[in-house]
């Protein structure tokens, strides 16, 4: 599964009945819920990035992203929005972008 098409479940579940879904129960408990599952799974993903166990990694990872997609959608922030944001920064080197910050 590709991360559009991740994204592209999450969207078609934003309406679903709660009891029929866990990404209908999570975007129905609000953005908070969706931000704190999301924290939750990217701290499982750094202890196993510290672990070094590359399958639990893994399993993490995909954890982390789906949440991630999920608390985006609960604010109404899609994959194209991230893609276009990710996009706009490959104009210009981070070293470059990070020194304007300054």
């Amino acid at each position: 599964m590709s991360l559009a098409d991740l994204a592209a479940t999450i969207a078609a579940r934003k309406g679903a009945d709660p009891s029929s879904s866990w990404t209908a129960k999570l975007l129905s408990q609000g953005p908070e819920k969706c931000a704190e599952k999301f924290g939750e799974e990217a701290v499982e993903a750094i202890i196993e990035a510290v672990k070094g166990d590359k399958a639990k990694l893994t399993a993490e990872a995909a954890d982390a992203l789906y949440h991630l997609l999920v608390m985006c959608a609960s604010r109404d922030v899609t994959l194209a929005d991230i893609e276009a944001e990710l996009a706009d920064r490959t104009k210009q080197s981070g070293i470059a972008e990070k020194a304007q910050r300054s």
